[in-house]
């Protein structure tokens, strides 16, 4: 099966250009293929995965991806789906996120022996003289057509408009994708839905000064069975960062995939066969769960190793019960099979305390809120009287109720919060 054929079926792409003639290029070519990253955080999130898997399915077919970071386009902005003006970074934090990029793409793919490159558009666009950019590149771009790219309309129709540095975002990414198509022999850009018109701009502009014919793929916006874009929580983003959120907590957002999302996730976001994938179409129940299951653990060691996949499918059966993996059950995963029940949890968020600062002195509430359960006191009162506050299993039934010697387990308080929010303390 073809890598566009791979791409469609598991749901990938939103459209193309040239289809029959990319079809043949990438069937015929080791091609070299390049995605965009805006370095406006040290920590790509779940929005991005779309983008990052692509590239590594692009990889695993013998192609060779480009991972661009806009260190150049990063001082100004794109305004792509974007309603206002971008923050200004400097050159010390667009430098600073740009190690922090390479490290989480270098999961996914490999940069050994010229398997993948990692590049900055600062190094050409920073170079660039104005009067003769206007002269050999902006002759090539009409306004009119400009104007009507859904990036720059929705921009002008808002009531901060675009200003001209932004306007000038299309053409520079388009001076991107010829400078990559010169240099590295890139004929293939990757990218949003929202960068339909920028990825077009460019194959004209490919065309127009170097006569080569080049390609562009868009993917569609990934959103939840709820309609909320995907990788927002109560927490907001879902960072690929470590550091930023836990791997713990990463196996967790995808537990608590929406039944009708299992599916779908498993194939963007797994590498596991698609005709397996397809039997978990009919599942329903604690058979869906354990898929779900196989999803988190999965995404996990993609994104984060084996080593913190296991110990947080450990820390999930501490906390929930067992959990048991069938052998039968999308066999390619790598999970370790059968039941797993409580054990070492040291995936759990945790905060160590004094005992003697905790039992007979402090609330529970306090501890709730101290761990970040709960934002506010008042936060605290509404969970407690709505009946989802725990301590070690047992109902929180009174707002001012003390920490108690029987509260403990051994040297170990586990609170909840609702359903799915754990915090473990940790008494010395």
């Amino acid at each position: 099966m073809s890598i566009l054929s791979v791409l469609k079926e598991r749901g990938f792409i939103e459209a193309t250009t040239h289809n029959e003639e990319l079809e043949d290029y990438l069937e015929n070519n080791r091609a070299t293929c390049y995605i965009g990253f805006d370095p406006t955080a040290s920590s790509l999130h779940v929005g991005s995965l779309v983008c990052i898997m692509a590239l590594a399915h692009m990889q695993r077919a013998g192609h060779r991806p480009i991972g661009l970071v806009g260190g150049g386009t990063g001082l100004i902005g794109d305004p792509s789906g974007k309603t206002e003006l971008r923050k200004v970074l400097t050159q010390d934090q667009i430098d600073e996120n740009k190690e922090g990029i390479r490290s989480q793409l270098s999961r996914f793919i490999e940069f050994d022996d010229d398997k993948a490159m990692m590049l900055d558009n600062a190094a050409w666009l920073t170079k660039l003289e104005y009067i003769p950019f206007l002269r050999d590149i902006g002759r090539h771009f009409s306004i009119n057509k400009m104007v009507k790219a859904e990036s720059v309309k929705s921009r002008m129709e808002s009531e901060d408009g675009l200003t001209f540095i932004e306007f000038n975002y299309m053409l520079l990414q388009a001076y991107d994708f010829m400078e990559l198509a010169k240099t590295h022999d890139c004929l293939l850009q990757m990218g949003g839905s929202d960068q339909w018109g920028n990825i077009v701009a460019g194959i004209d502009l490919v065309r127009r000064t170097l006569g080569k014919q080049a390609f562009g793929i868009t993917f569609p916006l990934i959103t939840t069975a709820s309609g909320i874009k995907m990788g927002k929580t109560h927490k907001g983003a879902v960072w690929l960062d470590p550091e930023r959120f836990s791997p713990y907590e990463y196996y967790q957002f995808w537990v608590n995939s929406d039944d009708a999302d299992v599916a779908k996730f498993l194939a963007l976001f797994t590498f596991l066969p698609m005709e397996e994938i397809e039997t978990v179409k009919s599942l329903e129940g604690a058979d869906l769960n354990k898929a779900k299951t196989i999803l988190a653990y999965e995404a996990t060691k993609i994104c984060h190793g084996e080593k913190e996949a296991v110990k947080s499918l450990k820390a999930a059966a501490t906390v929930f019960g067992s959990i048991d993996v069938p052998q039968g059950l999308l066999p390619s995963a790598t999970i370790p099979r059968g039941k797993h029940s409580a054990g070492a949890d040291e995936s759990v968020p945790s905060s160590t305390y004094n005992k003697e600062e905790v039992v007979g002195v402090k609330p529970v509430v306090d501890l709730f809120c101290e761990t970040g359960l709960c934002k506010s006191k008042s936060d605290a009162r509404r969970l407690v009287k709505q009946g989802g506050a725990y301590i070690n299993g047992e109902r929180l039934s009174a707002f001012d109720q003390i920490v108690a010697e029987g509260d403990l387990d051994g040297a170990e308080i586990l609170l909840r919060a609702g359903k799915k929010k754990y915090h473990k303390i940790i008494l010395e």
